[in-house]
């Protein structure tokens, strides 16, 4: 028993370590979870954009002494998206950017196979130099109804959008300076977000659209030139054990 046991623990950690393309990476200091496996972890020390694992269209994108420099083609009419595909529903992300030019950037996390949404759009974090925005897109700018309403210029359906969209999103003030590097934690349990920078917590969404139970990837779409990333890590997430008990507490802290 003792020696299938054994087998079993080393199957299983081989197993991480594939599933983490070989890389480890050390988990974040978290607030509302705890990480629990390792989806993967990206150094870029080697080019991801051609040899995979990270899909990229719009893009003039490239792998650039260890990082990941991410650029909207010259031509294209969208930002530069680069995804990865990982199968969660609660996780903990955590990546280190840098602003070198543009001045956004998001980071959709999507269920492809989810017809109600645009583009399976499940929720979102944005990032410019002066703000962070926390976004429920299932439920909220990107559900179908809503996004029609949203384009067809008519100001009585734009009135009626912004009323569905109460709850939906919010928005912190922050100021990153071009060149300065910054890390973020995006962790999401259930219909909850939270987002700390520089291991500080700042903002927090609680909305419906959150739990959808399937996401199926993640990743930056990029506006402009450049954004640079490094130390892209994921994991699946549970409930630090304490949350419930310190979530009104954490939430005061944050307004």
């Amino acid at each position: 028993m003792k020696i299938l046991s054994l087998f079993v623990s080393l199957l299983l950690l081989a197993s991480a370590t594939a599933v983490a393309g070989g890389e480890e990476a050390e988990a974040p200091k978290t607030v509302m979870t705890e990480p629990e496996t390792l989806l993967f972890a990206d150094d870029f020390g080697t080019d991801v954009l051609t040899e995979g694992p990270w899909r990229h269209v719009y893009s003039d994108s490239k792998v650039e002494n260890g990082e990941l420099v991410a650029a909207q083609a010259p031509d294209a009419d969208h930002g530069a998206v680069l995804e990865r595909l990982a199968d969660f529903r609660d996780v903990v992300i955590r990546f280190s950017f840098q602003f070198d030019g543009s001045t956004r950037f998001n980071v959709p996390i999507d269920d492809k196979q989810y017809k109600e949404s645009h583009a399976g759009h499940i929720c979102r974090l944005s990032i410019t130099p002066t703000s962070i925005f926390l976004g429920d897109d299932k439920e909220g700018v990107m559900r179908n109804d809503i996004f029609a309403m949203r384009r067809s210029g008519d100001p009585a359906d734009k009135k009626k959008a912004d009323a569905l969209l109460e709850g939906r999103n919010m928005s912190i003030p922050v100021k990153l300076e071009k060149g300065a590097w910054h890390a973020i934690t995006l962790e999401i349990l259930g219909d909850e977000m939270l987002v700390s920078l520089d291991d500080e917590p700042i903002g927090y969404l609680q909305s419906s659209g959150i739990a959808h139970e399937t996401k199926t990837d993640f990743g930056f779409t990029v506006n402009g030139r450049f954004v640079r990333f490094d130390n892209v890590a994921a994991w699946t997430a549970v409930a630090a054990p304490d949350w419930e008990k310190r979530r009104a507490e954490v939430l005061t802290s944050l307004r």
